[in-house]
């Protein structure tokens, strides 16, 4: 069991080590560009590519959906608790709680750790997680900006629907169609993992321990409501444990660069990113125990 969990977690510490220290030797690293290349180009195709010729149909695909999208609604609930037990602003306090980081750190975990299929489902919940984050938390971050028009400008939005339409007609890409998506995916998860290690090099903590509390209170927190509304919808058990593994991923780095955008204490968020980033590698495993 234990090479095992080796196996599923060593590519995301040395993928996002790599990073870390590539910063830290002094190297340069282009974020911005990475990052267009990697949400533009690359996530578009890494959805068609998972879901175009997924084995998962329509149902799970929607259900799985669903139950991202309410465990985030109570998230957000219990966010105005933990607000107060943590002395915070809410609206510092909810974005962190709601975002965990399904994509840089959520793909390659459960794709390591239950393959191709409960890969198809990290994906839906990755889809998700950031169409509400890019709308609700767009709107709440700007300040008199137009989350709206940036969303339909998104070439993400139009891949969902694309991969939607695959599932529900229960067709496939043509074959040269399928062949490129599949080439240029490939470069979407290491991208990922690396550029996770160079924010988290980037990111000035001033914080762990405030870091600390608020990861204790959220994890536990994500984890049993995900498992609660796996449970009420009755998704498959597979579903069920990439939806409780997505929920349960560390603060997505996007919370600290719309804190700085909103200057919402993007200092607080940097330590719950850095903290949150550094105890998964610690109760990530023994979530992966307990359910493989």
């Amino acid at each position: 069991m234990l090479a095992e969990l080796f196996a599923v977690m060593a590519p995301v510490f040395f993928g996002a080590g790599l990073g870390f220290f590539w910063i830290r030797l002094g190297h340069a690293y282009p974020v911005e560009f990475v990052t267009k290349l990697v949400f533009n180009i690359g996530t578009p195709a890494l959805i068609l590519a998972a879901l175009g010729n997924a084995e998962i149909d329509a149902r799970s695909f929607g259900q799985t959906l669903l139950g991202a999208l309410i465990v985030m609604g109570i998230m957000a609930g219990a966010s105005l608790l933990m607000a107060k037990v943590l002395g915070k602003d809410w609206k510092v306090i909810v974005s962190p709680t709601m975002y965990p980081n399904t994509g840089n750190m959520g793909l390659p975990v459960t794709l390591y750790a239950f393959g191709n299929a409960g890969f198809a489902y990290a994906i839906t919940v990755m889809v998700s997680v950031s169409l509400l984050q890019f709308t609700f938390g767009a709107m709440l971050a700007s300040r008199g900006g137009r989350p709206l028009r940036t969303l339909l400008r998104t070439p993400t939005i139009y891949a969902i629907l694309i991969a939607l339409g695959l599932l529900l007609t229960d067709s496939s890409l043509p074959r040269w169609a399928a062949n490129t998506v599949d080439l240029i995916s490939g470069f979407c998860v290491p991208l990922m993992l690396i550029t996770l290690g160079v924010s988290l090099a980037s990111i000035q903590v001033r914080s762990l321990v405030s870091g600390l509390q608020f990861s204790l209170l959220r994890i536990p927190a994500a984890a049993l409501i995900a498992f609660g509304v796996a449970q009420l919808l009755g998704l498959p058990p597979l579903a069920q444990s990439v939806l409780i593994l997505q929920m349960s991923m560390p603060v997505a780095v996007y919370n600290y660069l719309f804190a700085q955008r909103a200057r919402r204490e993007p200092e607080y968020v940097a330590g719950l990113v850095f903290c949150s980033t550094l105890l998964s590698f610690i109760y990530l495993p023994v979530l992966l125990a307990i359910m493989m």
